[in-house]
């Protein structure tokens, strides 16, 4: 593909997620970028916003239309700036999203992350009052209604094991035109890392076959 392809990552996860993904980009002469969400951001407050306003003039500021590949957070904002700018976007994949924010979900994410070791966050990139705050925006975030307007091709994926998102992953198809559905073997959630061969696998055919179309 001659486009730019943007990975963009997931809570509790960083640019370095996409490692093996990039790779097997890389290897196929596909140029991709990765940014991390919790830099753009810079020193504003770490709410979903912010982030998602940041990640607009990020994707704005590249010449060219653009792939977007989101994990989880990163799929959602891929659906919201594809229901903001249809006209930036050539194709979506999607991983692991929910098709309505899981409020107990992201309280259960947060007592996790409060036994966490702030090194653990300092990883990633963010802090952890950072990230209880970002997902503590996320709860009323609702972009279900937006998404007649994706008008590009989109690809939405789950893990085998992923089981919260599965029936999610069915409804999104139903509410996004010109959308297919996949299941990965051998991955829960985090399909990037779990099992980044077949998740660019079912991503290269998915990409040929558009470009087939054209």
């Amino acid at each position: 593909m001659k486009d730019i392809t943007v990975l963009v990552h997931g809570l509790g996860q960083n640019e370095s997620s996409w490692k093996s993904i990039k790779n097997s980009c890389y290897e196929d002469k596909i140029k991709t970028v990765e940014p991390n969400l919790f830099k753009l951001i810079k020193n504003k407050e770490c709410i979903y916003d912010n982030v998602y306003t940041a990640f607009c003039k990020y994707l704005n500021s590249l010449e060219g239309k653009i792939n977007l590949v989101g994990i989880s957070l990163g799929g959602i904002l891929a659906l919201n700036y594809a229901t903001d700018y249809p006209e930036k976007v050539l194709s979506i994949v999607i991983i692991g999203v929910p098709f309505k924010i899981p409020k107990m979900l992201l309280k259960f994410q947060n007592i996790v992350f409060k036994f966490m070791p702030e090194k653990s966050f300092k990883q990633i990139g963010c802090s952890k009052k950072q990230l209880f705050s970002l997902t503590k925006s996320m709860e009323n975030l609702d972009y279900i209604k937006k998404l007649s307007k994706i008008k590009c091709d989109t690809y939405i994926i789950c893990g085998e094991k992923d089981k919260a998102n599965i029936k999610s992953m069915r409804l999104l198809k139903e509410n996004i035109k010109n959308s297919k559905i996949a299941l990965i073997k051998n991955a829960g959630h985090v399909v990037n890392i779990e099992n980044p061969e077949g998740l660019y696998k079912k991503m290269k055919e998915f990409w040929s076959n558009l470009e087939n179309k054209q």
